[in-house]
């Protein structure tokens, strides 16, 4: 059972109007809670800034959020933390208030039960039908629009796909619904670039950051169905799952986890502060 802060205030409703229920305009981290500790605060809070200059939204005090964030994850051994911040409550159009007061909803849940074998010996995914649009001035932000992957999830039921890659319009491979995605291939770390489309996730960073520190030769660009073919190596990451390797896509067996993998999943792993 999910408990719930609504501008710091325990409740589960909020005003029909406001503009992140009307039109998905607001943001939202996702993050672990281990011992009653939210995992890698610094760098979503960092990433909810970013968005909010972005998007023109007001950013609430980040010691407000560490208070309320602090009374719903006491206690709690192992859990997810939900924050969403919306724009606030509107009138009908499209036009944001000049005196919007921002919502901010601050939820705990229980942590997934993700069967340990996922990130020990990998992960089967599949390719998503639904595609994803291009639009720079949305790409990186983990913003409440999520009709994509809604569909792209719906496209599966078989228990043991574990997760779905999801490509552009123009057929470049981009993210997996609830993931980023990393490929290895003789000895180098590729993964999608993402100015035109797909979230930057605070995990994606957490590893681009230390192959940087490692050494390891990193490329950001475009990837494609052929890529993915040729990599020696797969995996997926966000800050809920941390490091899942890829054993398999639609038929092709990867090593999972392949050294490379393994490596900076340990290293993300024993960083996850």
């Amino acid at each position: 059972m999910a408990k719930i802060l609504i501008n710091g205030e325990a409740d589960d409703r909020i005003d029909v109007l406001d503009r992140g229920l009307q039109y998905g305009d607001g943001l939202f981290e996702t993050l672990r809670v281990r011992a009653g500790r939210p995992c890698l605060w610094a760098a979503h809070l960092a990433r909810l800034r970013w968005g909010c200059e972005r998007l023109g939204i007001a950013m609430p005090a980040e010691a407000r959020l560490r208070d309320e964030a602090g009374r719903l994850c006491a206690g709690l051994d192992d859990g997810v933390l939900k924050i969403v911040l919306t724009r606030g409550p509107g009138g009908r159009g499209y036009r944001p208030p000049r005196d919007a007061r921002p919502t901010r909803l601050l939820a705990v849940f229980p942590a997934p039960d993700y069967p340990p074998q996922y990130a020990q010996a990998g992960v089967a995914a599949r390719l998503c039908d639904t595609r994803l649009g291009l639009n720079p001035a949305l790409a990186g932000l983990k913003h409440l629009n999520r009709l994509e992957q809604v569909l792209a999830r719906a496209e599966w039921d078989e228990p043991d796909i574990a997760e779905g890659l999801m490509l552009d319009i123009e057929g470049n491979v981009i993210e997996g619904t609830m993931s980023n995605l990393f490929m290895v291939r003789a000895g180098r770390l590729c993964t999608p670039g993402l100015s035109r489309c797909g979230v930057a996730g605070v995990m994606r960073a957490r590893v681009m950051a230390e192959a940087g520190a490692q050494g390891i030769p990193l490329e950001e660009g475009r990837i494609g169905l052929r890529d993915l073919a040729a990599a020696d190596e797969l995996f997926l990451t966000n800050s809920v799952i941390g490091v899942w390797p890829v054993r398999r896509l639609d038929g092709r067996d990867y090593a999972a986890p392949g050294p490379l993998t393994a490596r900076l999943a340990a290293a993300v792993e024993a960083a996850d502060v």
